[in-house]
């Protein structure tokens, strides 16, 4: 039998997981397998949930113009506006927050569901409202839902979706989002002449939320929460699905290393409560800045200014002298939702990083124009009334300079700084998620509530240019703490952000992934099945020190020096001791291995720990 010197490559690593999993050469070789449409449905089937959050959102810009005197019998005053506004984002920051405390223990569909129920009692509310007080409770309660969904939902997709398409998918939610700005729009021009019109337009908003419930029950819950809660069957029954053409060795392996991971969250998150979660969040450094770069780049996308024109761009248009401001909105508001369809397709073959650094800039230019523009705009800017009676060449340029910043915000931040739910590892991801939401409907908060104010104090110029400063500084933020992560999982970026902010950690990391594929794509991937057999001998740490059993191995990689599992085990062992090294001795094991190239096989086999079953 060989000597263990021979074998330093061969590491050893503390572990408490009844399940090990490991990933060759930190390659998983079921994310090159096509996904077949199921995973897809399902995720458009959530995505409903995504287009209540933009028409609940994009509805109330109708709304404000056609109110007329239907609430307390008299005109809604500009603070009236502002609280009915500002409701809606109130409510989704607690309904955010509620999500995040039970997504973990309750699982993603429930607060699917949940949201939906919220999304139909707010919309019957708003509807039947005749005071200023209903409707700002029934604001209030569609914000729950939204908030609810807005968490939500990007955690699911980004759970249920293959690595090379996760970015795509989860575009697919932000699609459902400006599209359901879209369709708001649409009603809202549609039933303008109406008498009574508003009614029926928030009183629609309770159509989907129905459809969506009935669709549920044949959606699957995530996979790594049904592992996480001990579902391992089911769970593998879903993977199977979504991985139509996978074999059954690589279905077995990815729920092993999902298991594996879930496992480990287990462990740490042992005997923890929430305030822990939330500590640890805050005070592990790696989880620190993954935090730090997820919320902030949702702070940017959400104090740029474009909620301003989802909540007042009706407003903002008759501001500025178009007779028809709900058609105008309908423009704007179709440039997002395209430009959000080319983010979608691009995001994960260009990357985020990528593209936020070629688009944000023209953010900051557009809305700078816009300021420019504003000064030549004879306005009241106590009353907010047009002092001109025609549309004036100044207003065409903010018209244009606003598609031009919309163009630039739906390809670029609009969409991408949903995507940043997968930063977080998963003992703390809902948390993660639920603080990147808060951050959203906080930053939504100050925006809605303060806008119109601005406006006046501060001259329509002042506000846009306040906006674009904003573009502009978020800009030079991305360029040195954004790491590019698409293409990675959702266990690899986790060993991002324990480089610093990980930018040039993750450029190596993405470009050893492509040389590993490429390399594989030469000759063919050969998959065998081993069984480890009992260990008479100690083995060495990384410290070249004996290690007693039981324990766990793995293989080392050089060029990133970063543990990298090889081998995929399940095991039988008892609970082991917290101070064991791992989980397994002497015991049956199955371990998956690619490549009869692959160092760690070698070794293992000269060694004499694994043979052919």
């Amino acid at each position: 039998m060989a000597s263990c010197d021979k074998v330093d490559n061969i590491m050893v690593f503390p572990d408490t997981a009844h399940v090990e999993v490991s990933d060759q050469d930190g390659n998983d070789s079921i994310e090159n397998v096509n996904t077949g449409p199921f995973v897809w449905l399902v995720a458009g089937a959530a995505s409903i949930a995504g287009s209540l959050f933009g028409y609940d959102t994009g509805i109330i810009s109708a709304v404000l113009v056609y109110l007329g005197t239907d609430l307390n019998h008299h005109t809604a005053s500009a603070n009236e506006k502002e609280l009915i506004t500002s409701l809606c984002s109130g409510g989704a920051f607690i309904g955010a927050i509620i999500a995040g405390l039970t997504a973990d223990k309750y699982g993603r569909k429930v607060a699917i569901y949940a949201g939906c129920c919220l999304f139909t009692i707010g919309a019957i509310l708003q509807a039947a409202s005749y005071t200023i007080a209903q409707m700002a409770v029934g604001r209030l309660i569609v914000g729950f839902g939204v908030g609810s969904a807005a968490m939500v939902v990007p955690l699911y997709i980004a759970e249920i979706a293959p690595t090379k398409v996760r970015g795509r998918m989860i575009g697919l939610n932000n699609m459902s989002i400006t599209g359901g700005q879209v369709v708001s729009y649409g009603i809202g021009a549609a039933f303008a002449h109406v008498t009574h019109g508003w009614r029926y337009m928030v009183g629609l908003g309770a159509v989907p939320a129905i459809i969506l419930a009935c669709i549920l029950p044949f959606c699957p819950e995530s996979p790594r929460q049904l592992i996480y809660h001990g579902n391992i069957e089911e769970a593998t029954r879903v993977i199977q699905r979504i991985y139509k053409q996978a074999s059954p060795e690589q279905v077995h392996a990815k729920v092993a290393l999902i298991a594996a991971a879930t496992e480990e969250s287990k462990a740490l998150n042992e005997n923890e409560t929430r305030w822990s979660k939330v500590k640890k969040l805050h005070t592990n450094p790696a989880n620190f800045r993954a935090l730090v770069c997820a919320c902030g780049l949702m702070v940017i996308s959400q104090m740029s200014g474009f909620n301003t024109l989802m909540y007042y761009s009706s407003t903002l248009f008759a501001l500025v002298g178009f007779s028809n401001p709900v058609a105008v909105g309908l423009v704007v508001a179709g440039v997002n939702f395209i430009m959000t369809w080319v983010n979608m397709m691009t995001v994960d073959p260009v990357g985020r990083r990528r593209v936020l650094i070629c688009t944000v800039w023209g953010m900051s230019a557009g809305l700078l124009a816009v300021a420019v523009a504003f000064h030549f705009i004879p306005v009241n800017t106590h009353t907010l009334v047009l002092e001109a009676t025609t549309v004036s060449a100044p207003a065409i340029v903010v018209l244009i300079f606003i598609i031009w910043f919309v163009f630039f915000y739906g390809v670029s931040v609009g969409n991408t700084a949903w995507m940043s739910t997968d930063f977080f590892p998963m003992e703390v991801r809902a948390m993660g998620t639920m603080f990147l939401t808060c951050s959203c409907w906080g930053s939504n908060i100050i925006v809605s509530s303060t806008f119109l104010t601005m406006m006046k104090s501060m001259t329509p110029s002042g506000a846009f240019g306040f906006y674009a400063a904003i573009c502009g500084i978020g800009w030079v933020l991305i360029y040195f703490f954004y790491p590019e992560v698409s293409g990675l999982t959702l266990e690899e970026i986790g060993e991002v952000f324990q480089h610093g902010f990980g930018v040039s950690y993750a450029r190596q990391l993405r470009k050893d992934r492509k040389d590993i594929i490429a390399e594989r794509s030469k000759s063919s991937e050969i998959v065998r099945t081993y069984r480890c057999k009992p260990v008479q001998f100690p083995l060495l740490d990384n410290n070249r020190k004996n290690v007693k059993p039981p324990y766990h191995l793995h293989s080392w990689n050089r060029k990133l020096q970063a543990p990298i599992p090889s081998v995929a085990t399940l095991t039988l062992n008892p609970q082991p001791r917290k101070d064991a090294a791992s989980v397994f001795y002497g015991n049956p094991i199955v371990a998956l291995l690619k490549d009869r190239r692959d160092s760690s096989l070698k070794a293992m086999r000269n060694l004499g720990l694994v043979c052919r079953s």
